[in-house]
């Protein structure tokens, strides 16, 4: 992955998750954070980075094709 997409998670898309509602999904969310040891949380937050990168080019990538929400 690209430093600059490094970059982009930890400066747009981070901030992002963190202030987005998550009403329904706090304690879930919660819960694996507690449970987990140093080592597998360090391994979650690398995937949660990897799974927001992602999910952030598909909706850069197919954004166009939604005119009805692109306001």
């Amino acid at each position: 992955m690209s430093d600059f997409m490094k970059f982009l998670y930890t400066s747009y898309i981070k901030p992002q998750l963190a202030a987005a509602p998550q009403e329904e999904y706090e304690a879930p969310l919660d819960l694996v954070r507690n449970v987990l040891d140093p080592h597998a949380r360090e391994c979650y937050e690398k995937a949660l980075e990897f799974t927001a990168i992602h999910a952030f080019l598909l909706g850069l990538r197919t954004g166009r094709g939604l005119p009805g929400l692109n306001g």
